[in-house]
This record gives C-alpha cells, structure tokens and sequence, in this order.
C-alpha cells in the first residue's frame, strides 16, 4: 500500500493559509478518487481506496505541524512496508507558488513537520513532494516567517495555486502507480513549459 500523508494545522483558522497547502493536495487528490478522508486513527484523518491499479492511503495527521512525525509513524507502521511507501506533501517557503519539487529524499531545510517526520523514522529516505508557498511580495526582513505560512494566499496568487494543486494531483497517481521517477521528471521543471499529458 502507497502513503499519501499531507502535512497541516487542524482547526479552521488554518483551512486556507500556505502552510496548509499540504491538506489541500491530500483533499484534492481524495475527491478526485472518490477517497472519503473521515476515519480517525493514528492520530490522523484517513481513508483508503484504490489508484492506478493499487491501494492507496491517503491522510492528514491532527497533531500540528511541528509533531507530524507521530502520526506518520504510526501510519507508516500500520501500513506500510517501508519509508519509500510513504510521500509526504508540504508547504516550501523556498519556492514560488505554485511551482512542485518531487524528491526520493533529502533533509527536512526548515520545514518543523519535516523536521519532526525525520526524527521519529530516523531517516531522511523518503519521498516528498514540496509545494512553493513564496509569494511575490514576500520579503525575507519584513514578516516573521512563522506569521507568513500561518497567512492566506492573495487573491492574486489562487489561480497558481489551483493549477500547482491539479499538477501535484497528476504527480500523486504516478507515485501511487509506482513510477516516482517519472513524477519527477514531468513535474519538478516550470509549468509554464510544455508537458505530454498522463
């Protein structure tokens, strides 16, 4: 069974703001597939259902972003084999809106729930997929990182974050389809270039 564990806050003052970007893939990607996201367990929101010819969980751990590791543990040891069956989607301050980053592995940078999900699987061996959170207007002096992910998007920036949410969608099927490689071949490059569609 493949793993697709978005990282968030709970509570809806956080529904909408950048560092949620991770539920609303994981939201995306179950409605697209018929996926009810209503059981509680492991300290998550789960559910399950068939992609691509193969079983899929897809989840949203409840304990704020900064103790993900718990739930994704506890996920993983349930239902998975291995850290390479589990993709975690988050919020990168480093990239534009909009734009993806697919990753077999690699550190957590600055990111507390990657930092937390490192920690308690003692091991960086893991696929992720990064979605750019940094606006335009964003400067590195002026807000506190901290207050800026816990933000809305700008009017403005919605569209691009409705077609990076479509394109992480398609990019989740090839990984649930087992072909990680190729998810990030067709989706780590500008989506403003030419892709060959799924």
């Amino acid at each position: 069974m493949k793993l697709i564990i978005g990282l968030g806050n709970p509570g809806g003052e956080y529904e909408r703001t950048r560092h949620n970007v991770g539920w609303m893939v994981v939201d995306a990607f179950a409605k697209k597939f018929r996926i009810d996201i209503t059981k509680h367990e492991k300290n998550a929101m789960t559910g399950t259902g068939r992609v691509a010819g193969g079983s899929v969980l897809v989840a949203k751990p409840l304990t704020f972003m900064n103790l993900s590791g718990d739930a994704v543990k506890l996920l993983l040891n349930a239902y998975g084999e291995s850290p390479k069956d589990v993709l975690i989607v988050y919020d990168d301050i480093d990239l534009p809106v909009g734009r993806l980053r697919i990753r077999e592995n690699g550190s957590s940078g600055t990111h507390n729930g990657m930092r937390s999900i490192v920690s308690s699987l003692a091991t960086e061996s893991f696929p992720r997929l990064r979605f750019g959170v940094r606006g335009a207007n964003f400067s590195e002096t002026a807000p506190r990182l901290r207050d800026y992910v816990l933000d809305e998007f700008d009017a403005d920036e919605l569209p691009l974050v409705e077609r990076g949410i479509a394109r992480a969608v398609d990019a989740l099927v090839l990984f649930a389809r087992g072909d990680l490689r190729r998810a990030m071949n067709e989706f780590n490059r500008d989506p403003k270039e030419p892709q060959e569609p799924l």
